[in-house]
């Protein structure tokens, strides 16, 4: 490529936090018209290179050009007015206002004259980039893809001319999915340049044209996409030979709780559950996919213990459940992987051992009062040991772990006796590899499928198609609080289950 084409360099960028390298001498280019996928496991380093490039940290050595020019470090705003844009994995809209307001927010007064002219650029964008949304729409009504439309409308209506997407399909249908890249593909022939940041290795040979792959802070490869296979870029992040793990298909065993015709009230704009009825068995991994925001968190706090329905019932072990609490959900055996590991499943400033015994201390490791905190650090040291627990030692405030490291001693705490019994025979798993690199999803879902082999009964919550195709046993869609049909494993095509999280099925299925 001439040297004029390229729009972005990073050079030789290096950052130090105390001890660690997040970044050593990482050199990266970006060409115009250009998709270039940026991968590692968590903790390479990625995170860190994207906030030197916005100017959010220093860099300790290093230079950055954007088109050229030499790119002022530790300045966010001499990054956006460079032409830096990203889209991030939880947007920042205002859910109340506007489509047009989103947009023009935090750059133009909303009362300001000149509306006329944004909404004629706006429609413009839409137009040209294939961003279909309408400039008066709130943005409270719109679908989780018509939102990631304003989030990218917003950065082009600030003249970003390259693009960041962290994680952009994390909470996407495969249509949604297929109709960014559609975006992406027209955006690049018009000169947009990509960054795309992803875990999903698939999407990332369907859309990227360049690889750059992170290990422990350094570049260890960058390879043209169709020079390349996905088992080799996985090898690549991780240091070795991968290979994700597929739950072989098994009979199931009894039913241990069911869920009966049960439904929650509506929260503002998020739909409660609608009569669900589900069953849960022994030695089955049921899967559960959908939309972020369709009723998943309802019966997931229905199952744990952290809510009661207004109507219908459970029953577990074919006994009706009257009291019900997230104590007494532990004591029955219920273990659970939270959707929020770092609000829901642990305490940020509370070390490994006080986070491993968090939800049993009381019930295991006191005694009329007092901790055995012997004991508890026993506990924690076994499951640092068994669960592959990176880290400096069990005295370590969890917030300093990776992700996946956080996640390994969460899922450490439910399996190897964070019930109150030793072992669970239920076990919630509400998103319990989002935000995983490669390795940690691959041992994430080892240990639930060896779980199930236990005879355990899982719940799979996930809005990755691919993890619910791979590992359940059963599948079933959720939509608006409404649970479709279980579906046998292979029985459905992942555009079929698209179209269900979508909620045309369920359209369909009624009006036969």
């Amino acid at each position: 490529m001439p040297e004029a084409e390229i729009v972005l360099r990073l050079d030789r960028i290096s950052k130090r936090f105390g001890a660690l390298k997040a970044n050593d001498a990482v050199s990266l280019t970006l060409r115009r018209g250009e998709v270039v996928a940026l991968l590692g496991e968590n903790g390479a380093g990625k995170t860190t290179l994207m906030n030197v490039l916005f100017g959010h940290y220093l860099a300790d050595a290093g230079t950055i050009e954007v088109f050229g020019q030499p790119l002022a470090p530790g300045n966010p705003r001499a990054a956006l007015a460079a032409g830096v844009g990203m889209v991030h994995q939880h947007f920042a809209l205002a859910g109340n206002l506007t489509v047009l307001e989103n947009i023009r927010l935090g750059t133009e007064r909303l009362w300001a004259r000149g509306v006329g002219a944004a909404r004629e650029k706006v429609e413009r964008l839409s137009r040209d980039f294939g961003l279909s949304v309408h400039p008066d729409a709130r943005v409270g009504r719109l679908s989780v893809g018509e939102r990631q439309r304003v989030e990218i409308l917003k950065a082009l209506y600030r003249d970003a001319r390259i693009l960041i997407l962290d994680e952009p399909t994390a909470v996407l249908t495969p249509q949604e999915a297929e109709a960014l890249f559609a975006t992406l593909r027209r955006a690049t022939g018009l000169g947009l340049s990509v960054i795309f940041i992803s875990h999903k290795l698939h999407e990332v040979m369907a859309i990227a044209d360049r690889c750059v792959v992170l290990r422990h802070g350094r570049v260890v490869g960058a390879v043209d996409t169709h020079a390349t296979d996905r088992g080799a870029l996985a090898a690549l992040m991780v240091g070795g030979e991968l290979s994700l793990p597929r739950a072989e298909a098994r009979a199931a065993g009894a039913v241990l709780m069911r869920v009966d015709g049960v439904s929650t009230p509506d929260r503002g704009a998020v739909p409660g559950l609608k009569a669900v009825t589900l069953d849960l068995r022994a030695g089955q991994i049921t899967g559960l996919a959908g939309v972020s925001g369709n009723g998943q968190a309802a019966l997931a706090e229905i199952i744990g213990g952290l809510a009661r329905p207004a109507s219908g019932r459970l029953t577990l072990r074919d006994r009706p459940v009257r009291d019900w609490s997230p104590g007494i959900a532990l004591a029955q055996g219920i273990a659970r992987i939270p959707e929020d590991r770092h609000h829901q499943g642990t305490i940020g400033d509370f070390d490994l051992t006080e986070n491993a015994v968090l939800e049993t201390y009381r019930s295991r490791f006191s005694r009329r009062g007092w901790m055995n905190w012997r004991a508890a650090r026993r506990f924690a040291e076994a499951i640092i040991k068994g669960y592959d627990v990176r880290c400096p030692g069990p005295e370590t405030r969890i917030r300093l772990l990776s992700g996946g490291n956080m996640q390994k001693l969460i899922l450490g705490r439910a399996l190897a006796g964070g019930s109150i019994r030793e072992a669970p025979e239920i076990i919630l798993a509400n998103q319990p590899v989002r935000g995983l690199d490669v390795g940690a999803i691959a041992y994430v879902q080892s240990q639930l499928i060896a779980a199930r082999d236990r005879g355990t009964a899982v719940l799979l919550i996930s809005e990755d198609l691919d993890e619910i195709m791979g590992l359940s046993d059963i599948i079933h869609v959720m939509s608006q609080g409404r649970l479709s049909p279980g579906f046998a494993r292979g029985t459905m095509t992942a555009p079929e289950l698209g179209l269900w999280m979508a909620g045309q099925k369920f359209e369909s299925a009624h009006a036969a």
